[in-house]
């Protein structure tokens, strides 16, 4: 049997967004699988929710998502870029007993956040568009005109913040539309041999950022929109109500403060939102609320509930529309839960196991998209209450089938501040097989050197304020060191969701480094102990907030072997003048540069350069807008001036989430200089560092084997 290698990442196929159809028979969703080393297949599949193979239902064409069933369940519309020159997606509606999809919009800022409307004749969307194109109407239609916008040249900022993810906003602001299918634009199409588009309406205006419409009732629209003070600098949101039939009449119905609406609305005027207190917000769980427009009386579903809202599954009202449906991180899983309305009842787990990505509500089951050790990621249902589980897709069988995958352990382990500490400790896959293995010796087979040991792989996660679990997006790395000899552990140290908002909290006030250190090194000790673990050779990588703790462990310990730090923040300072998160410095720490400067410097892992003896591998993206690649360059400087073994590797296109997301070729490439590195600095390895390698261990060198993991 194989083990997981590097450039499997080609034949995972990942899945998304399911929704469950009106009728209650299907689930729609997205399958993803990369078509090349730069680009990926996205399509909509539909599945038999009483059994059945999935059926592909849209073209291969493009990159296909956000698919939605009309009320009636005739219809699905989705977002592709199909047909397009550009990566602007649009809006497409295809019949559900066949035929051919219809293009519905045609408009210059692309298409996102679709909804149905009750009576299934409208499609709300927001576009994100330039006061140019407000002005010119390119953000109703072009049609049919060739549209590239410029770049602007020089590029004039105004915003405090004015990039994310991997591109800058120039001038461009999210705005609500609506698209009546029953109206076919202005005709010109029929003219031109194109299928005829919706006619395009906007619904707001102004510099400012909406987001997230949700239907009430078939002439009321709610959104998110940000306008107190500066948008930019405060998590201030209000919730709106937009009257389609009085002439645009638009009233806020609640003010709130949070990192996104999360709005769920009924037909009798009671809306979900969310809410984070705004003093220390990152350190604060959000609660979800919900208001009565008739009555102004507010509850709180959540509130006996010691958990945040995730966004991985959005809040959803069930059919009878007197539950809400949500998710929050819980303890290693990713916990979907049901609660009254009314807040009359305490939540109740309605999926209480795994890491789920992605679900919705129909009138008799939850669809879900969750993921488990032994698999990346599946559609499943459950009963509304929770009652009946079964899983719809295989998506990966046949490549799990050739595979060796192996279970992960659940550890607890206790800090020096008496704290439990949840983690993972996921071995080899010739593990069972080895002489530490008692009933395995007396078997008769011939036992292996009772010498030999493991070297350790300590992972770190993000954030601070995020939690992992056996699966999620690390799935294929934790199961890659293991397939290559490593012992991998990995846990939810302070500072992590899922465990209340005290444990969240405790890396507050410029915790961020020792206070997480405490919990990875007691972690690493509880590991070691292990006789088959060994203790001289230790490794330990992460990512964003993980890269700021892998570099400041090796500049406070000498204990591991090899780092790779990947799109890490070195320095506050800088890092709080170039990132779109700047308030998680404000926050976290309670400083500001010109404030507290020493106070920062003396948190950043930069600061301690000159101490470090750990070959260090720097792992970041030219357009990471989230921690900018200056980051990077700084501590690569620093550490070349201080003899450390380093190598700055960059990826030119790709953003923040390149482990997630990136061109596929570069995913992979990620995965073979993390082994690589730490193959070459380990004594359980034969090969020289990847300083003295040149390309050797890569999938660019074809003719090696260890790049497929032979």
């Amino acid at each position: 049997m194989e083990t997981v290698c590097a450039s499997d990442y080609h034949d995972i196929v990942q899945v998304a967004d399911p929704r469950v159809s009106p009728d209650g028979e299907r689930v729609a969703f997205v399958r993803k699988v990369p078509s090349d080393d730069e680009e990926y297949e996205a399509t909509v599949y539909v599945v038999p929710i009483g059994g059945g193979e999935p059926r592909q239902f849209t073209v291969a064409e493009g990159v296909d998502s956000s698919p939605r069933w009309s009320p009636s369940g005739d219809r699905l519309a989705f977002v592709s870029t199909r047909g397009a020159d550009d990566d602007r997606p649009q809006l497409w509606v295809m019949p559900t007993d066949g035929g051919e999809a219809r293009r519905v919009t045609d408009v210059a800022g692309g298409v996102s956040q679709i909804a149905w409307s009750p009576d299934g004749d409208k499609i709300a969307f927001v576009q994100q568009a330039t006061a140019d194109d407000r002005e010119t109407g390119r953000d109703t239609g072009l049609d049919g005109e060739e549209y590239e916008p410029d770049q602007p040249d020089p590029r004039v900022i105004d915003r405090m913040v004015y990039r994310a993810g991997e591109r800058y906003f120039d001038g461009r602001r999210d705005h609500v539309y609506v698209a009546d299918l029953r109206a076919d634009g202005d005709g010109s199409e029929a003219a031109s041999g194109r299928s005829p588009r919706a006619a395009v309406r906007r619904l707001t205006d102004g510099d400012y950022d909406h987001t997230t419409p949700e239907w009430g009732d078939e002439s009321t629209l709610y959104f998110g929109v940000r306008r107190t003070g500066d948008p930019d600098d405060n998590i201030d949101l209000d919730v709106v109500a937009y009257d389609l039939d009085a002439d645009g009449e638009a009233e806020t119905v609640v003010e709130t403060t949070a990192w996104g609406p999360m709005l769920a609305a009924t037909g009798d005027g009671r809306i979900a939102y969310a809410e984070t207190p705004e003093e220390n917000a990152t350190l604060r769980q959000t609660e979800l609320k919900v208001i009565d427009r008739e009555t102004g009386t507010v509850t709180t579903p959540t509130e006996d509930l010691d958990r945040t809202l995730s966004t991985d599954v959005s809040v959803q009202w069930g059919p009878d529309e007197s539950e809400l449906y949500f998710s929050t991180p819980d303890e290693g899983d990713v916990a979907v839960w049901r609660a009254p309305g009314d807040a009359s009842a305490a939540p109740e787990r309605v999926v209480a196991d795994g890491h789920v990505s992605g679900g919705s509500v129909g009138a008799d089951a939850v669809a879900f998209v969750r993921s488990e050790w032994d698999h990346p990621g599946d559609v499943f249902v459950t009963t509304r209450a929770g009652a009946e589980t079964r899983r719809l897709t295989r998506v990966n069988a046949d490549y799990l089938d050739d595979r060796a995958i192996g279970r992960p352990e659940e550890i607890r382990f206790e800090n020096e501040s008496g704290e439990q500490i949840q983690g993972w400790v996921l071995t080899p896959p010739d593990f069972d097989s080895a002489a530490w293995n008692a009933a395995e010796q007396s078997s008769g087979d011939e036992p292996r050197d009772p010498d030999e040991q493991y070297p350790l792989a300590v992972e770190i996660h993000g954030g601070p304020h995020a939690m992992w679990s056996t699966s999620g997006t690390m799935w294929q790395e934790f199961q890659l060191l293991a397939a290559r000899g490593y012992v991998v552990f990995w846990s939810n140290p302070r500072g992590s969701t899922g465990y209340g908002e005290s444990f969240m909290s405790a890396v507050g006030e410029g915790g961020w480094g020792p206070v997480a250190a405490e919990d990875v090194l007691a972690g690493v000790d509880d590991v070691v102990d292990r006789e088959y673990v060994d203790a001289d050779d230790v490794f330990v990588t992460g990512g964003s907030y993980g890269g700021y703790m892998t570099t400041w462990l090796v500049g406070h310990t000498d204990r591991f072997s090899g780092a790779v730090s990947q799109r890490g923040v070195y320095d506050l300072n800088s890092f709080y003048g170039s990132t779109d998160a700047f308030k998680l410095i404000e926050w976290d720490f309670d400083a500001t540069p010109w404030d507290d400067p020493e106070f920062l410097w003396e948190n950043s892992p930069a600061a301690y350069a000159d101490r470090v003896d750990t070959p260090t591998l720097l792992v970041h993206s030219d357009d990471d807008y989230r921690v900018p690649v200056s980051n990077a360059e700084m501590l690569y400087l620093m550490y070349k001036k201080n003899g450390v073994e380093t190598r700055l590797v960059r990826y030119p296109r790709e953003g923040h989430e390149l482990s997630r997301s990136g061109e596929p070729g570069h995913v992979v490439d990620r995965l073979e200089r993390i082994v690589r590195w730490f193959d070459g600095y380990s004594d359980h390895r034969d090969v020289a560092p990847a300083l003295e390698r040149g390309e050797e261990g890569l999938s660019a060198s074809e003719d090696d084997p260890e790049a497929n993991g032979e």
